[in-house]
């Protein structure tokens, strides 16, 4: 039996294959099992890897740097690239709140931490260690041990301080989730509260009655009242007309008008009036309204399609059709000229049928080429993502300068890409499958090595005089900020539950607890609100303990 000895305790790469392996199958499968309604999930990844390190698996040091390494980077920039679409403008809307309320999170635990200094006499080096490890952040550590060092302080009791807190430092955000779940959290609260933005557009049925726009052009119209929409058809007189450009309106014209639902008052008052008939249903079989005019949605799988306008296409002199709605994801955008289309986004054509073939086939429509996964191209933007992360950024009155890391990188390079790639031509298209299972697949593999490393000092450290002291002072300063100021956010109601998880774990560095929040409540708030607040927080952390170096030690 020595050969599956071997299998265990001899370094190789097929050792390290079966060790990782064997630790993320367990953890995953025990993840599900629930207690009191409660499970772990991916979570329980991170506690297996403890296990196993304690109980003395081993694997090779640098091999295990460089699967963590690649695993979070993974992770962190399929996460960007999801939220990418939807980050700019979370920013235009409440992102600037997201971040006051992080900040908030960071203040409280960082005077929490610093408080606690002459109440336990701990010195300030060790609980700026219990700070980095309660808050997951390594850069931080990373930023103060070199501080300490440059001031001729030993930094090895603050790095020992941060790994004994570590461990519950990632649970102790979950814990607190569960806690004000449990105990705080409403039904309506795990509400979406920004589940109508999805949908950008609104349709309604309009008689034109104002006598002020009676002969014009749909051009003129537009240019005249500088509002934004598409009328996708026209009923005269018992028939139906496809618009174009030149379409003059007449008096008595039945319009289906499709708009930003903010203008839907300004543009009743343009047309005259509003039918009661709603369009917004999401039964609605279009292609039965009449059977001159057929509405299809198209797949936009032509590469060289990608980040042009949609008003450089001239589809409705080209193709005689008119682009309505564009469904990118699950948000359901207006189709104005300036809108950029991007690979994978589905268009809704109104048409003759003959007329929607070809725009058919203009867009591509091979949802066959979707299946297959854009890899190339997140290999790329990772690499980015860490050149990105390696950059030193000189900050006045700090001694050395600041990087993003192997965390911070990745993820801002996600989010460029995802936001603004179809303007630079990139396709970052993935398909949601496998989106998800690389994201799943990196933080596995992330907690694994993570818990493996962490686990063959925990128990000897946790038994020292101070260790006990350290891991109950690092589990207050991990749930003390984040049930404080998360209850004060419930309580304003300005934010639903997904969104305030989203906050707490951005402004933790806590993908883990993230993974369980996405795993827990419904839709991706937690993850727009966690790319949103991620950054910033960060690099405030990152901050924040050269800081206390500087002018507590």
């Amino acid at each position: 039996m020595d050969w599956v000895t071997s299998l265990f305790s001899t370094h190789s790469s097929v050792q390290t294959v079966i060790v990782i392996s064997l630790i993320i199958a367990l953890g995953l499968a025990l993840g599900r099992i629930k207690v009191m309604g409660i499970s772990l999930g991916i979570a329980f990844v991170f506690f297996i890897g403890i296990l196993a390190g304690h109980i003395g698996l081993t694997v090779n040091l640098e091999t295990l740097d460089f699967i963590e390494t690649f695993g979070l980077a993974m992770f962190v920039y399929c996460l960007g690239l999801q939220v990418g679409p939807n980050f700019i403008g979370s920013l235009r809307h409440e992102g600037m709140e997201l971040n006051m309320w992080s900040m908030l999170v960071i203040f409280v635990g960082t005077a929490f931490a610093m408080l606690l200094v002459p109440l336990t006499h701990v010195s300030v080096p060790n609980m700026i260690g219990l700070l980095c490890g309660a808050t997951t952040n390594t850069p931080a550590l990373g930023a103060a041990t070199q501080a300490l060092e440059h001031i001729g302080i030993s930094s090895g009791s603050a790095a020992l301080a941060t790994a004994v807190t570590y461990p519950l430092g990632v649970v102790g955000v979950i814990f607190a989730m569960v806690f004000m779940r449990k105990f705080f959290v409403k039904p309506r609260d795990l509400e979406v509260c920004s589940q109508d933005e999805d949908n950008h557009t609104h349709i309604a049925q309009l008689t034109v009655i104002n006598p002020a726009i009676e002969g014009m052009t749909i051009l003129q119209i537009v240019q005249m009242s500088r509002l934004r929409f598409i009328i996708s058809r026209i009923w005269r007189n018992g028939e139906v007309i496809v618009p174009l450009a030149d379409t003059v309106i007449k008096k008595n014209d039945s319009l289906l008008v499709v708009m930003e639902r903010d203008d839907e008052n300004a543009i009743v008052l343009l047309f005259g009036q509003k039918e009661k008939k709603d369009w917004n249903e999401d039964q609605i079989d279009w292609n039965a309204i009449d059977s001159k005019v057929e509405s299809r949605v198209c797949v936009v799988t032509r590469r060289g399609l990608n980040g042009k306008r949609l008003g450089e296409l001239h589809m409705r002199q080209v193709c005689g059709v008119n682009v309505s709605r564009v469904i990118r994801g699950d948000i359901k955008l207006l189709a104005t000229n300036s809108l950029r289309l991007q690979y994978g986004d589905r268009v809704a054509v109104v048409g003759k049928h003959d007329d929607v073939d070809n725009a058919e086939h203009f867009f591509g429509n091979s949802v066959k080429t979707l299946e297959e996964p854009n890899i190339g191209s997140i290999f790329i933007g990772i690499i980015l993502g860490l050149a990105i992360g390696t950059i030193p950024i000189a900050v006045p009155g700090m001694s050395m300068p600041i990087r993003l890391g192997i965390a911070g990188g990745p993820i801002i390079m996600g989010i460029i890409v995802g936001a603004l790639g179809p303007r630079m031509h990139f396709i970052s298209y993935t398909t949601r499958s496998a989106s998800l299972m690389l994201r799943k697949l990196g933080l596995s593999l992330y907690l694994a090595c993570l818990g493996l490393d962490a686990g063959k000092d925990f128990l000897e450290t946790v038994v020292r005089p101070e260790g006990m002291l350290w891991v109950g002072l690092g589990f207050l300063i991990t749930v003390v900020p984040i049930i404080v100021v998360g209850l004060i956010i419930l309580k304003t109601k300005k934010l639903d539950f997904g969104s305030i998880c989203g906050i707490l774990c951005g402004s933790m560095a806590n993908p883990m607890a993230l993974s369980y929040a996405n795993d827990s409540i419904e839709g991706d708030t937690p993850s727009i609100s966690y790319a949103t607040v991620y950054p910033l927080g960060m690099f405030v952390r990152v901050v924040v303990a050269q800081i206390l170096v500087t002018f507590f030690v």
